[in-house]
């Protein structure tokens, strides 16, 4: 069951999209990459394994951030920061995702200590997938 990212101690780490539509976005969180809603609407929480994905609308200044401004990405091949995903077998996470409706930028590709993709939300924001192949078995 989904749990709520409000720790009883210590940290816990969130990621925070900003959507043009936070219910498409929810859904491939869901639907796609197969999170767990833990809160719907404006914004939205999604359990995505052990982490959690707060999606929501833009907006400009608060007074806790006097300059700035949430939006979507402008330009989807110019990013400064992405979702890291790491799995286990990245050939069913492919094919799994792929069957769901995930657009891959790639295929896997073999780095050498690592084997990665990348597929992008329905926003345009960058996701990794990737998965060791330091201390696998041969």
């Amino acid at each position: 069951m989904a749990e709520f990212p409000a720790p009883r101690e210590g940290i816990i780490l969130t990621h925070f999209i900003v959507a043009e539509d936070v219910e498409r976005s929810r859904a491939f969180y869901t639907d796609v990459l197969g999170g767990e809603v833990v809160l719907e609407g404006e914004p939205s929480i999604v359990q995505l394994a052990n982490g959690w994905i707060i999606i929501n609308v833009g907006g400009g200044p608060t007074d806790d951030k006097p300059e700035v401004i949430l939006e979507p990405p402008a330009d989807p091949n110019r990013v400064s920061s992405f979702l890291n995903i790491r799995v286990a077998d990245i050939e069913a996470v492919y094919e799994e995702w792929g069957s769901r409706g995930a657009e891959f930028v790639t295929p896997p590709i073999d780095r050498g200590r690592e084997i990665r993709c990348y597929v992008r939300d329905p926003d345009g924001h960058l996701i990794e997938v990737g998965q060791s192949t330091v201390g696998a078995a041969d």
